[in-house]
């Protein structure tokens, strides 16, 4: 089979042996890279404000999703907020059974439009309720590595 012919049944294919060289690298962006950089070094969570909207974004956006400004306005924003939504993990990412269930949650933050998907901890699954007032608990500083796991859950305040 030629480059040129169109694959239409998988028995056409072939499997390429070798390496394929990889020259691109993944970045945050430049919102994403200022906003981990925030939770890295400050423990502090950032978003941008759309001065037309008056819409604050966390995570943090360069435009507005409404209007599609620019956003140049950085702000510190709430570490509490409340569970929008969650479920319980009962699985691994293997499909492992856990010995306790993960709750993930969809928090909130307050004052701000969007929000983080994160583990909740310190409470019980069986009392975890859409509304639950929660707040960010941090690695300490010298933990931090400047992910999303730099905020290593959030508990009930």
């Amino acid at each position: 089979m030629s480059p040129l012919e169109k694959v239409i049944q998988v028995s056409q294919t072939q499997p390429l042996h070798g390496e394929v060289p990889v020259y691109g690298q993944y970045t945050f962006g430049i919102a994403g890279e200022r906003f981990f950089r925030e939770i890295k070094d400050n423990a502090r969570i950032m978003g941008t404000t759309c001065k037309n909207c008056n819409l604050t974004y966390v995570p943090a956006r360069l435009f507005c999703e409404r209007c599609f400004n620019k956003i140049e306005n950085w702000v510190e924003v709430s570490k509490r907020g409340i569970v929008h939504t969650y479920t319980l993990a009962y699985l691994d990412l293997d499909g492992s059974r856990l010995d306790e269930p993960v709750i993930l949650a969809m928090v909130q933050l307050d004052g701000a439009c969007g929000g983080l998907v994160h583990r909740l901890s310190e409470v019980a699954p069986d009392k975890v309720k859409i509304g639950m007032p929660v707040e960010a608990v941090f690695e300490t500083k010298g933990k931090r590595t400047g992910s999303i796991l730099d905020i290593k859950y959030f508990k009930p305040c």
